[in-house]
């Protein structure tokens, strides 16, 4: 009993003083009543327009390429079909090239009624009798060499190992990573299909259990680093979730935080970062727990130009892998914060705000002219006033009232408010 008294003396004495707007903050039980009716709202929503759009339901006006799954006997048997092309067009005396969808950004659309970035059906000839592509035609053989390799052996790579199969012929990985997506662009498959993977970076902690190559894992009991999203989303299965919403978080500091405060105990919730820049692993999970747990996303990111840009590539796809958007991207993600509203609104200090680069003003106003932002009037009045005012900040800078004020009060008054876009 005397332990539980002195427990009780040395708990954090700070009041809403202290801590900015604490006191606005409701009970733990109320805000939770607030999310499960967000998430009923949500699934609801999502069963009315379970027959999502397609492509194929659209009048387009032109043509659009998008891959799909395949088997890898499917994918063999694709490249071997091309390679009898190429043999027949070099025996007949045309030399050989090979039909590339052109990924360049003229050839890309944003589609509103799906929400995402297309690829239009455009190609262009890459010719191996061409000073100009001939370096580029025999990357893309070798490339399709070694992806029928794999599927030969039935087995895994990483983009890594496949880069040092042949370094003087790539030079550098940029360079055969371009023609990896063109190679799945022009098989019309999905890259995972082809068996190469990128290397792990993703983790999630929280409330969910998932098979991940017939072993179950407990995202609840994985300490603070969270379990490591497998790079190959086939492996993953049987998901299960007690949570009311997915928390998408664009870097590792504030995933740590969130992590070590165990914030998904309080508000029951599964939480993800690909620790920057959205990778295929991270996009292709987030899809599946979305798709299968019928749960609302809401985001976390920087202040800043490329924290809306990541949570745009999450949402709308990539145009660098626009051919595969529609299974890669994850509907309707809520941009919780930190906003440039946010900023004046939680009276974030003056030092702990940045002055915008040129670069990050021009960033921002180039997001300004996109369709994908355009679409949404909340999104264009954010990005209007951080283009105004020339500020921008990190998530941390909340980290000036307290390490804990991001889990203690801004993300709870955040969720009681329903303050999304």
């Amino acid at each position: 009993m005397a332990d539980k008294k002195k427990r009780r003396r040395v708990e954090p004495s700070d009041d809403g003083e202290q801590l900015p707007f604490k006191n606005k903050l409701k009970s733990d039980s109320v805000i939770l009543q607030i999310l499960k009716d967000f998430g009923n709202s949500s699934s609801s929503d999502s069963s009315s327009s379970s027959k999502a759009l397609t492509l194929q339901d659209l009048s387009l006006p032109f043509a659009c390429r998008e891959v799909t799954d395949l088997s890898l006997s499917s994918v063999q048997s694709t490249i071997e079909s091309l390679v009898l092309s190429i043999a027949r067009s070099i025996l007949s005396g045309q030399g050989f090239s090979f039909d590339v969808p052109s990924r360049s950004a003229a050839n890309q659309l944003y589609v509103p009624e799906l929400d995402r970035i297309v690829l239009k059906d455009k190609t262009s000839l890459r010719p191996f009798a061409n000073i100009s592509t001939v370096r580029k035609t025999a990357i893309t053989a070798r490339i399709v060499q070694l992806i029928h390799q794999l599927c030969l052996k039935n087995i895994h790579v990483t983009k890594r190992d496949l880069f040092y199969t042949d370094v003087k012929l790539f030079q550098d990985q940029t360079q055969s990573d371009a023609v990896l997506d063109d190679v799945s662009c022009m098989l019309g498959c999905t890259r995972s299909s082809l068996n190469v993977v990128a290397a792990e970076k993703g983790v999630v902690v929280g409330r969910l259990i998932f098979s991940d190559n017939g072993d179950m894992i407990d995202c609840t009991k994985m300490g603070m680093g969270g379990k490591a999203i497998p790079p190959n989303i086939d492996r993953v299965g049987d998901m299960q979730s007690d949570a009311l919403f997915i928390l998408l978080v664009e870097k590792d500091a504030a995933y740590m935080r969130l992590a070590e405060d165990r914030f998904y105990n309080r508000f029951p919730c599964i939480i993800v970062t690909a620790k920057g820049q959205p990778d295929v692993a991270t996009r292709l999970f987030l899809r599946k727990m979305k798709m299968e747990l019928k749960l609302p996303v809401i985001a976390l990111v920087d202040s800043d130009p490329y924290g809306l840009k990541i949570l745009s590539v999450y949402g709308c796809g990539s145009k660098n892998m626009s051919y595969d958007s529609a299974n890669l991207t994850t509907p309707d993600i809520k941009w919780l914060g930190v906003r440039p509203s946010d900023l004046d609104k939680y009276k974030i200090p003056e030092q702990c705000r940045l002055p915008m680069t040129e670069q990050d003003i021009k960033t921002g106003k180039d997001l300004l002219e996109e369709d994908f932002v355009k679409k949404n009037p909340g999104w264009v009045e954010e990005l209007t006033l951080m283009v105004k005012t020339k500020q921008k900040a990190e998530i941390q800078a909340l980290s000036s009232f307290g390490f804990q004020y991001l889990t203690e009060v801004y993300l709870p008054l955040k969720l009681q408010q329903q303050d999304w876009l």
